[in-house]
């Protein structure tokens, strides 16, 4: 059950009047702190906050005026008073937890607002599920804003997906009440070629007056660039360098840097601001995708301005970025983003601007965490049967059903492998010279090439599209596989041995979805996800520590890639360059198109 909507500034203007001229005392008043004022990128000490209604009704040097008998009053004693932490792009999928649940695990790391885009149900469930992540978002004690998921499938024709995405369910999406733009379009060729389809979402957005979220992960920035800015989308996440952030900001584009649990695009990016001396008000920080563990042991925004302050930026402009920048690019200036007259009451106390120490949590004035503590219940949505009932094999898998036929009479074979790339989210294309056993190609353990297969899980074809990886530095006789498989999440197994990979596949079938690492036949560990095979309605905490242990099963293992279940989870990605596998095959992203697994014999 969705919770009354938050009052708006102009019903509670009356109260915000009265409080802050002396007629009535305040609810809450927060007494004797310095006011990170990111309007004007100042700090002002010995500044009073005064609040009603669960909206800031005065900022100013002493609110004892407004202070009442029953007025809570919370000792700053001189420590920073700055707004909430705001994520401009997320998929709360990634940490495979419920909305509530990653509000619960945020919380006490200051994030009080966050954009999310569920397209990773949509690809599952279709506007259904996207109506369960935005009703389930609204009842939380914080900010949780959701942007209508744009592409499902993301590059149609080279995926299949559970459900997909019309413009007509954009179209309807834009009058939810927590809607507040459309998703990331990573479909930019589309955007590019003017695929009346996207463009089509892109206008049912635009004539609503929301923002249009942006995806280019190409590095060509010439005329598919310029197509793709004129097509509307309004910012940028998939930036990895300088000249991406800048390209991005000249031409009217919101560049957002993003720090999650494998991406690291901050530190190559804000050169742009700490050397070329960009206005920094065009630049916004944000996760993407972060895992429970990073959640729990790491943070979350507050790991993101940390971050930026670390490779440079001035902490008051990395504050920036973190609050009203974000709010400004959203169009909501007026609602979020500042510890200013009307805004909610989202509000950290912290000793440390540069180390961040979140000590003190408000959101919409009630205090919500403490030292670390989530302080507040995260209602849950009552999520139905028919969301944790969404793998669907067709058929036990068995080692057959991974074996890649050699062309006839060839010892050897050149195949086209995924390359991973660590802490990033693209790939390489690379190729490889591989044996042939038995009319069988086998993965090279030496070389670090092992299997990869895609094992479509919607419609129960029993398909499953064979290919190689390497990165990851597997040894011995091993598979993990994974439903969360960005972004049609069927399910990615990646092995050393076939066995191992049919195990691991039909496990994940048993529980109804999640990641398992088999080694020798036995399971190491395993992380259930039965909403959607995407989302565990458990506590963050207990799914971080079986993630840790999933994690730490890839280790023993022999991958010491760091966060390499990230790079895992994205190798069916069919919109981020450069080779990538779906249900179809093997997938070239530079060209967006189909491509052979094994290069013709000469």
């Amino acid at each position: 059950m969705q919770q009354t909507p938050f009052p708006s500034w102009p019903d509670t203007a009356p109260q915000l009047i009265a409080v802050a001229t002396g007629r009535e005392p305040a609810d809450m008043v927060v007494r004797g702190g310095i006011w990170v004022n990111v309007h004007t990128r100042e700090t002002l000490p010995n500044h009073d906050v005064a609040i009603v209604a669960g909206r800031i009704a005065y900022v100013g040097p002493d609110a004892s005026y407004c202070t009442g008998p029953d007025t809570q009053v919370i000792e700053a004693n001189g420590r920073y008073i700055m707004p909430g932490l705001c994520d401009a792009h997320m998929h709360i999928e990634s940490g495979m937890l419920t909305p509530a649940e990653f509000a619960r695990a945020v919380i006490p790391h200051g994030t009080t607002s966050m954009f999310t885009d569920p397209h990773e149900i949509a690809n599952v469930l279709g506007l259904d599920g996207v109506r369960m992540m935005h009703d389930e978002a609204l009842m939380q004690p914080v900010n949780i804003f959701t942007q209508m998921p744009s592409c499902a499938p993301s590059a149609p024709g080279l995926e299949t997906t559970g459900m997909e995405i019309s413009p007509e369910d954009v179209a309807e999406a834009m009058n939810w009440p927590g809607i507040v733009g459309l998703g990331e379009m990573m479909n930019f060729p589309g955007v590019s070629n003017a695929d009346p389809k996207m463009l089509a979402e892109i206008a049912a957005t635009q004539n609503a007056g929301k923002t249009v979220g942006g995806h280019y992960a190409s590095p060509d920035l010439g005329v598919g660039f310029a197509g793709y800015v004129a097509g509307g989308p309004a910012d940028d996440h998939e930036g990895t360098c300088e000249a991406d952030a800048i390209a991005r900001v000249r031409q009217g584009m919101r560049s957002m840097m993003r720090l999650g649990s494998a991406w690291y695009d901050v530190e190559s990016q804000i050169t742009a601001v700490t050397e070329k001396g960009l206005d920094p008000r065009n630049f916004i920080l944000c996760t993407d995708d972060s895992h429970s563990g990073t959640l729990v042991n790491d943070g979350h925004m507050n790991r993101v301005v940390r971050h930026a302050i670390a490779c440079g930026c001035d902490p008051l402009v990395a504050l920036q970025m973190a609050t009203i920048n974000t709010a400004t690019h959203f169009g909501l200036e007026r609602e979020i983003g500042s510890v200013t007259p009307g805004r909610r009451a989202d509000i950290i106390l912290t000793s440390d601007l540069t180390t961040l120490p979140i000590e003190q949590v408000i959101a919409r004035g009630q205090v919500v965490a403490e030292d670390g503590k989530c302080l507040v219940e995260c209602p849950h949505y009552d999520w139905p049967d028919t969301v944790r009932n969404t793998v669907h094999l067709g058929h036990d898998l068995t080692a057959t059903d991974f074996e890649i036929t050699a062309p006839d009479g060839a010892n050897t074979a050149r195949a086209n492998v995924i390359g991973v790339v660590e802490n990033q989210a693209p790939t390489k294309a690379l190729q490889a010279d591989l044996d042939v056993r038995e009319g069988l190609v086998e993965p090279d353990e030496a070389a670090g090439v092992c299997q990869i297969a895609l094992v479509e899980r919607h419609r129960a074809t029993g398909g499953v599209t064979n290919g190689f990886v390497s990165g990851f530095g597997y040894t011995g006789k091993m598979a993990m596989a994974s439903t969360v498989a960005h972004d049609s999440h069927h399910m990615i197994v990646v092995g050393t041995d076939r066995a191992q990979m049919a195990l691991a596949a039909n496990r994940l079938a048993e529980v109804g979805g999640g990641v398992t690492v088999f080694r020798d036949g036995t399971e190491l560990a395993l992380v259930e996800l039965p909403i959607a095979g995407l989302m565990s309605d458990h506590a963050a905490t207990q799914v971080a520590a079986k993630a840790e242990a999933m994690m730490q099963a890839m280790r023993d293992c022999g991958c010491d890639l760091n966060n390499a279940y990230m790079q895992h989870s994205l190798l069916a990605l069919v919109v981020i360059p450069e080779l990538r596998i779906s249900d179809l095959g093997l997938i070239d992203v530079r060209k967006f198109e189909k491509i052979d697994l094994l290069e013709p014999q000469s």
